[in-house]
């Protein structure tokens, strides 16, 4: 995972809950927001990579902003010590991927 221990992910539906944990977990976490995946009928996932405790944390956060606006987390995940073929999918949601040139 490129000098990261962990991943963490949360799923929700809806654009303007998955931006608010997006939001709280780069806030509350030194972790960078990888990506995101906006999948059939509105479920979105944001993904984020870090330590370990940091992923925890953000995640945690994320879970928090999310309940708090009235919305439902439908799955939350911190893998620790990922194995090496995970980036692979995690590239494809990379925002980079987003952007023009990968800048």
């Amino acid at each position: 995972m490129q000098n990261h221990e962990a991943i963490g992910s949360i799923e929700t539906f809806g654009l303007v809950y998955i931006l608010e944990a997006a939001d709280a977990m780069g806030k509350a976490a030194d972790v960078e927001i990888v990506g995101y995946e906006n999948v059939a009928s509105g479920y979105i996932s944001v993904i984020v990579k870090g330590d370990v405790a940091a992923c925890k944390a953000a995640v945690e956060a994320g879970v928090h902003a999310v309940e708090a606006m009235g919305a439902d987390v439908y799955s939350s995940v911190v893998i620790a010590s990922p194995h090496k073929d995970l980036e692979k999918i995690i590239a494809r949601y990379a925002l980079k991927e987003l952007l023009p040139d990968g800048q």
